[in-house]
């Protein structure tokens, strides 16, 4: 499962509060791909809860 922040993202911390494991919000979000795998539930529901639909998940 590859994660990434699109350029649409508005650094809002819907994914950060939903799954902190994987996502950090700085002036975008972050992705830390080593928890990613770990987390697939929440990184999947972060994407869906992200308001611009900026987190891509392949």
């Amino acid at each position: 499962m590859t994660v990434t922040i699109e350029d649409s993202c508005i650094a809002c911390g819907a994914c950060e509060s939903i799954c902190d494991a994987v996502f950090s919000v700085e002036d975008k979000a972050v992705v830390n791909a080593a928890n990613v795998e770990a987390n697939k539930d929440a990184v999947q529901e972060a994407a869906g809860a992200c308001p611009v639909s900026a987190i891509v998940v392949e």
